[in-house]
């Protein structure tokens, strides 16, 4: 009986696999496969190059910057969206008049599509008729309209500010769904104890939260990691690649100059890099319950 149910099990798990290992495990099985060949569009016989791609990737100079680019544009999107997100949250878990308008707002930036998105915040951040050199303008903190998207030390972080203002609603959701869970007894025990706010927030609060922290920023993470849309229509990973993510360089290799090859082989970078960092936040979680239960 025992192993007709495991037999059972698995006939209707298959499915699941099947879907599982065609969608995900064989596009990056392939990838990883395609990388070992010096494949071109003009082509048509793909020649067997070993890791030769991979080695001139690395001495390219261009393949450090990516990686900078893409941990500096992660790790601040991310930050940002969840640190504004929390705030957020907050702010909507009050019991406010308008409560139900306020989060009917929020939810604005994250249901517009990322083209329409960037294409907006690419009109403010227009030189002459852009909304932002304006306002500074009329304000006194600058003398005359600003090329946010066309410098190097001001396009990558033009595009964090639009992607944290597209990302943040996500983050608020789902730590606001997180706040209405939050135990009321151990808040109201802690508010007859005598502790402030700050101190409900970060001994009550939080640790009721730190499965959904946890989950929201490894997913967002991923995301982050992967998004296209914004940077592509905003800088096109220009100027001198100052922008240049891993998507944008894997579009622009694969689908703009046909060299399909090095292209797969910034994928297999990709993933490796971004499994590394979600790795890395598991490990630094983990320490920090461990260094919380030995508390």
């Amino acid at each position: 009986m025992e192993q007709r149910n495991r037999w059972l099990a698995w006939v209707f798990l298959a499915p699941a696999i099947i879907l599982v290992a065609v969608l995900m495990y064989y596009p990056m099985v392939g990838t990883a496969i395609e990388s070992l060949y010096a494949t071109e569009f003009i082509n048509p016989n793909p020649k067997f190059v070993g890791l030769q791609l991979y080695r001139q990737i690395f001495e390219s100079g261009d393949f450090g910057q990516i990686v900078r680019n893409s941990i500096v544009w992660t790790v601040f999107v991310v930050l940002f969206q969840n640190v504004i997100g929390f705030l957020v949250a907050l702010l909507l878990n009050q019991r406010l008049p308008t409560s139900g308008l306020m989060r009917s707002l929020v939810l604005l930036p994250w249901i517009l599509p990322g083209v329409v998105a960037a294409i907006l915040w690419r009109f403010m951040y227009d030189p002459q008729l852009g909304l932002i050199n304006s306002f500074l303008i009329r304000i006194g903190a600058a003398d005359q309209g600003a090329a946010w998207l066309a410098e190097s030390s001001t396009a990558m972080a033009a595009a964090i500010v639009a992607a944290v203002w597209k990302g943040f609603p996500f983050s608020a959701v789902v730590f606001l769904a997180a706040l209405q869970n939050v135990d009321r007894e151990q808040v109201e025990a802690a508010i007859i104890d005598g502790a402030g706010p700050i101190r409900r927030l970060f001994s009550v609060v939080l640790p009721s939260m730190r499965e959904v922290i946890v989950i929201n920023v490894v997913l967002t993470t991923i995301l982050t990691f992967n998004y296209f849309d914004m940077i592509w229509v905003l800088t096109r990973g220009g100027p001198q690649n100052a922008t240049h993510i891993f998507p944008t360089k894997i579009y622009e290799l694969g689908f703009g100059q046909f060299r399909f090859g090095e292209a797969a082989a910034y994928g297999v970078f990709s993933i490796l890099i971004l499994a590394v960092l979600i790795a890395v936040y598991f490990i630094l979680q983990r320490g920090g319950r461990q260094r919380v239960a030995r508390a």
